[in-house]
C-alpha cells in the first residue's frame, strides 16, 4: 500500500467536450481536387488520465488517452475538413474512437515513456487544431537533471492522425504539399529525434538545439532563441529560429534542400500586445515536416503556412485582453501576413496573403465555468494556389475528474 500511495494520490484525470464547426470555401481552385467547400459540424470527447509514480528509487506510472469523434453534420461533397474520418464511399464516418496508453518509468528527474504519446516538440509539434488531437506511438526520454536544462530523445514508430481511429506509418510533406509516389503518401519507418533546451537569465532567455530524422526521407537541424525583456511599462520579446533540412538515407523522395529562418518580435503594454514577424525560405524546397503536423515557424498559421520554396513573408499582429476593460476572459486578435518570391515552377513568382481574426471567451464563474468559446474568421488569397474563405466556431468544456 505504501508503494501505491504516490501512484494513486498524484493521479489526475480530465475530460474535455469539444463541439467544432469548420467551414472552408474555395475559389479559383488550383490542383486536381474540384471540391469547392469543406464544411462539417462534429462533437468530440478527449479523456486524459495521468497517474502518479510508485514509491522507490525507480517509480512506475501509467498514462491513458481516450478519443471519441461524433458526426453532427456532413455530406459527401463537404468532407475532408480534418474533423471526421472519411469512409471508402466518400462519406464521413458517423463516429470514430481511439484508446491508448503508455507506461512511464522515472528515475530521479528522468522519465522514459513507452506507448501512446502527445508531444510538444519544435520538430514534431502537437497540433491540436481540429476536433481531436493526433497521437504518436513509440518511446520518449525526458531528463531535467540539471537546473534549467531539458534533454529529450525519442523513436516513434507510427501515428494516429487527427481524424483517424487507427494508426499507420508517419507520412511526409514539403511545405503545404504532401509528397506522394503513384498517388500514395510517402512514409518513413521511424521518426528519431534528440534535442536540448536551456533556460537562464531568471527564465527570461531560452535557447534550443534539435536534430530529427524521418528515416530515408529527410533529416533536420533546428536552433532557437527566445528572450523577454521588461523595459519600463513595456515587455519586449523575441522569438528567433533556424531550420536546416536535407534528404536522408535511401532518399525515397529524392533530394531535399531547405534552410528556413524566422523571427517574431513582440511588445506588450498593458492589455495590448503588438507583433512583427519575418520569415524566409532558402534552397530548392519548402520546409519538410511530418504529414499533417504544425511547426514553430513565426508566420505559420492554420490556413496558409508561408513555407513554400524561396518564400519571404512578413506579419503584423495585434492582440487585446479585455480584462483591462472589465471583461475578464475575453481576448481578441487580428493578424495580416503577406508572402512573395515563391518559386512556383510555373514561370511566375508566387504571392499570397492571409488575414485572421480570432475572438475567444472563457466563462469565469458559475455553472458554465470551464467553457471556452472561440471564433475564427480567415481570408486567404494566392496567385498560385487555391483561395480560401474560412470560419470556425469551437466550444470547449473541460471537467477535472481527479
Amino acid at each position: 500500500m505504501a508503494a501505491e500511495a504516490g501512484f494513486i494520490a498524484d493521479t489526475s484525470a480530465t475530460l474535455q467536450a469539444r463541439k467544432y464547426y469548420f467551414s472552408r470555401d474555395y475559389s479559383d481552385i488550383v490542383g486536381p481536387n474540384p471540391q469547392s467547400k469543406a464544411q462539417e459540424w462534429a462533437q468530440g470527447f478527449i479523456f486524459n488520465l495521468k497517474s502518479g509514480y510508485t514509491q522507490g528509487a525507480v517509480g512506475f506510472g501509467l498514462d491513458a488517452i481516450g478519443l471519441l469523434g461524433l458526426k453532427l453534420d456532413s455530406s459527401p461533397d463537404r468532407t475532408n475538413t480534418g474533423l471526421l474520418s472519411v469512409n471508402d464511399d466518400g462519406r464521413a464516418a458517423d463516429n470514430y474512437s481511439r484508446l491508448g496508453g503508455a507506461l512511464k518509468i522515472r528515475l530521479s528527474k528522468t522519465e522514459l515513456k513507452l506507448g501512446e504519446q502527445q508531444l510538444v516538440l519544435p520538430i514534431l509539434y502537437f497540433g491540436d487544431i481540429r476536433l481531436l488531437p493526433p497521437t504518436y506511438q513509440g518511446a520518449t526520454l525526458v531528463s531535467n537533471e540539471i537546473d534549467g536544462l531539458t534533454l529529450q530523445a525519442g523513436r516513434l514508430n507510427s501515428t494516429s492522425l487527427r481524424d483517424e481511429a487507427g494508426d499507420g506509418k508517419i507520412g511526409f510533406m514539403v511545405g503545404f504539399v504532401p509528397r506522394r509516389q503513384a498517388g500514395v503518401l510517402l512514409t518513413g519507418d521511424h521518426f528519431n529525434y534528440s534535442g536540448a533546451d536551456y533556460t537562464f537569465n531568471s527564465k527570461r532567455t531560452a535557447v534550443g538545439a534539435w536534430y530529427s530524422q524521418l528515416e530515408d526521407l529527410y533529416n533536420q537541424r533546428y536552433f532557437s532563441l527566445k528572450h523577454s525583456e521588461p523595459v519600463g511599462d513595456w515587455v519586449l520579446g523575441a522569438n528567433v529560429g533556424y531550420f536546416d533540412s536535407s534528404e536522408d538515407g535511401k532518399k525515397l523522395s529524392g533530394k531535399i534542400d531547405n534552410q528556413a529562418i524566422y523571427s517574431l518580435l513582440s511588445a506588450k503594454y498593458g492589455a495590448s500586445t503588438f507583433y512583427l514577424g519575418y520569415q524566409a525560405m532558402f534552397g530548392d524546397d519548402g520546409l519538410p515536416r511530418v504529414f499533417a503536423n504544425v511547426s514553430p515557424l513565426g508566420n505559420e498559421v492554420p490556413t496558409y503556412t508561408f513555407d513554400a520554396a524561396d518564400e519571404r513573408s512578413w506579419q503584423a499582429r495585434y492582440d487585446y485582453d479585455f480584462a483591462a476593460a472589465g471583461l475578464p476572459g475575453l481576448v481578441a486578435g487580428v493578424r495580416y501576413i503577406k508572402g512573395d518570391n515563391v518559386d512556383t515552377n510555373l514561370g511566375f513568382e508566387g504571392q499570397e496573403w492571409e488575414r485572421d481574426l480570432d475572438v475567444s471567451y472563457s466563462v469565469q464563474s458559475g455553472s458554465l465555468r470551464g467553457l471556452n468559446i472561440k471564433v475564427r474568421n480567415v481570408t486567404a488569397r494566392s496567385n498560385y494556389r487555391t483561395d480560401v474563405n474560412e470560419n470556425r466556431l469551437i466550444f470547449n468544456y473541460s471537467w477535472k475528474l481527479l
